[in-house]
């Protein structure tokens, strides 16, 4: 892939993986942040990688048109577009909260997409037809996550958004999908709260740009595509609970229960009937 991809939210945890993945598979960048010293600073974290800087930040449609200008005028065609801006975390209830919360929210996650999207697709297929337009999306996007409930509905809202716009942008030879990581990211170190199980910020910039190379098989035809990690980690039975010696493989994800329910039932099974050796899932 000769021509670059564009990074929007490049300075972010999941806009760095995804540059760490394209400087990996030694695909030209043009990353775009609203902070021209983060962006300095990506750069010389890669010194040998082709990364172009655009200072811009998007709220809306002026801002859409200003950035499809400025990279228009680099004279680069592009191939691809990969929008990984997540906004702020939008915690507490719905029904605890404004609501002006909510519209706050919407137009700090979704507007922003929607803003890029309306330019930049007619841009891409200006010099790539057959490009590719990716949007990250994180929990929320298919279940309420628990205690982010204005999140939630943002979430769900690009999920929708993302499905219009890939019938919409067929009409340019535009393939538009949503790829959705239903966890949080473990970052760098920079984060305490980390878990096992969740991905990292490259293994998600790395599937991210499978999309964009289209090595995704039937995935690459969806216009939502689920990020699953291939290996998930290895859990500890809970106290009380024989640890099992099955040696075979652990489940498919596609398939099994959601392995954090059977630990939740055998915990409380454990505690309901605290004399049992073993807990039988």
């Amino acid at each position: 892939m000769k021509s670059p991809i564009v990074v929007l939210g490049a300075t972010g945890l999941i806009g760095r993986g995804i540059i760490a993945a394209s400087v990996a598979e030694g695909i030209p960048v043009i990353a775009v942040a609203r902070d021209l010293r983060k962006l300095k600073a990506l750069r010389g974290q890669h010194p040998t990688a082709d990364i172009e800087i655009v200072v811009q930040s998007i709220r809306d449609d002026s801002d859409g048109a200003e950035l499809a200008t400025s990279l228009r005028n680099l004279g680069r065609p592009l191939a691809g577009v990969i929008a990984a801006m997540c906004g702020t975390p939008g915690r507490g209830r719905l029904l605890d909260q404004p609501v002006a919360s909510l519209r706050e929210m919407l137009d700090g996650v979704l507007m922003p997409h929607l803003s890029a999207a309306r330019h930049l697709l007619a841009l891409l297929a200006e010099g790539y037809r057959g490009g590719h337009y990716i949007l990250v999306g994180g929990p929320g996007s298919e279940s309420p996550w628990a205690g982010y409930g204005p999140r939630s509905v943002a979430a769900a809202a690009l999920s929708m958004v993302a499905r219009v716009l890939h019938d919409e942008a067929r009409a340019f030879g535009v393939r538009v999908q949503l790829l959705i990581v239903d966890t949080p990211a473990n970052g760098e170190g920079e984060d305490v709260h980390l878990c096992a199980r969740w991905p990292s910020a490259l293994e998600i910039g790395a599937r991210a740009i499978g999309l964009i190379r289209r090595n995704e098989g039937k995935s690459i035809t969806r216009p939502v595509v689920p990020f699953r990690t291939l290996l998930p980690a290895r859990q500890e039975p809970p106290f009380g609970v024989k640890a099992s010696t099955d040696p075979s493989p652990p489940p498919d994800p596609d398939t099994a229960q959601d392995s954090s329910i059977v630990d939740a039932r055998r915990l409380l099974l454990s505690l309901t009937f605290p004399n049992r050796n073993e807990v039988s899932p």
